[in-house]
């Protein structure tokens, strides 16, 4: 299959890349290496032999319309990400990740192209599932900052205000995005959704939940948790964790995220047109931020993580994903366990300033 791959050239586009290659489709890599993401020089991550480059902005309606040409199926993953440095960052989201996916979106209806599988991510859920042993399964709302101030980082039930439990989060959550970043991509998902309905495509979208693993990009606000953390361990610092270090997240590592693209780019084309479906993409391992900090220290002998009781108002406490329908539906599985996915990212190359891997 011919397959346009946008934002090929970033750290989980890349893996991308290599998987579909590795199934033995064609790729046409667009990416329009923004610096934010690749540094300032405008070079290219090493990506796999016969992949084809095109640097261009997805928002660049005639480059999207030469990227599109002879290609069958297109995987969307240019996108910024992370929370950003402030309200400043808000018209360049919403710029890359909401008029590029809708400049590609018509591009796409114009040339016949019926297929796409989008990246999505599980900050459309803000806070995941919770249940409180006498109302059952509740909703609360953003956490005060006087709360996180005085170290009282759990949210309390909204009815009674007591203690909640945790659970796994289901596609079928509503959405409630609590930052610039999470609104962007819901926005996303609904005018992939309008599209689909509005020309007989067809969308699946992958809900990713946090990805690591080599090659994500080092020393930038825009990174990753995980990112962070081997960053300062590579430096030789302790890596500093927000709040009490007991959120709860689902770490994926970046090869199963690229398995689960394959996986659903080979469904696509089996569904009936119209069709928009969301999948989570998670490990099924819980594991707190404190204790993905310890282990990425524990690999690396490197000083432990220091508990720092600071906050971000955009950040959510509990998120963690049930990944049943994409096993399910998708024939999915993760390959990679938390345990050894850390100990191989502890040492693992990240991208450096220029966008090039780097130790």
């Amino acid at each position: 299959m011919d397959v346009l791959l946008t934002g090929g050239a970033g750290f989980v586009g890349s893996a991308v890349a290599a998987g579909l290659v590795a199934e033995g489709h064609r790729v046409r890599v667009l990416d329009a290496l923004l610096p934010a993401a690749h540094g300032g020089s405008g070079r290219w991550p090493e990506l796999p032999a016969g992949v084809e480059r095109v640097r261009g902005d997805v928002r660049d309606r005639d480059v999207v319309e030469r990227a599109l040409d002879g290609v069958s199926a297109v995987c969307h993953q240019a996108a910024m990400v992370g929370l950003g440095v402030d309200l400043d960052d808000a018209p360049e989201y919403v710029g890359c990740n909401d008029l590029g996916t809708a400049v590609l979106l018509s591009a796409m209806a114009r040339r016949g192209v019926r297929d796409l599988v989008l990246a999505g991510s599980m900050v459309v859920y803000g806070e995941g599932r919770y249940e409180c042993a006498e109302h059952g399964a509740v909703a609360p709302g953003p956490r005060a900052s006087a709360d996180l101030e005085a170290g009282r980082f759990e949210p309390p039930c909204p009815e009674c205000g007591e203690e909640l439990r945790p659970g796994l989060v289901t596609e079928e959550a509503p959405a409630d995005p609590r930052n610039v970043y999470a609104v962007t991509k819901l926005a996303q998902e609904h005018l992939a959704s309008a599209w689909a309905r509005a020309c007989g495509g067809r969308v699946l979208t992958l809900r990713y939940h946090n990805v690591y693993g080599p090659g994500m990009p080092r020393d930038t606000p825009y990174a990753g948790v995980a990112s962070l953390f081997r960053s300062a361990l590579a430096r030789g610092e302790a890596p500093q964790v927000f709040e009490d270090g007991g959120q709860r997240r689902d770490f994926v590592h970046v090869a199963d995220v690229a398995g689960a693209n394959a996986a659903a780019l080979a469904a696509v084309a089996g569904r009936p047109g119209g069709t928009a479906r969301a999948y989570n993409v998670g490990s099924g391992e819980p594991h707190t931020v404190g204790e993905m900090a310890r282990a990425l220290a524990a690999a690396v002998g490197g000083p432990e993580p220091e508990v720092t009781g600071r906050y971000r108002l955009g950040d959510v406490r509990h998120v963690t994903a049930d990944s049943s329908r994409l096993r399910g539906e998708l024939g999915w599985l993760p390959t990679v366990g938390f345990a050894e996915g850390m100990a191989e990212f502890a040492t693992a190359p990240q991208r450096d300033a220029v966008g090039a891997p780097a130790s």
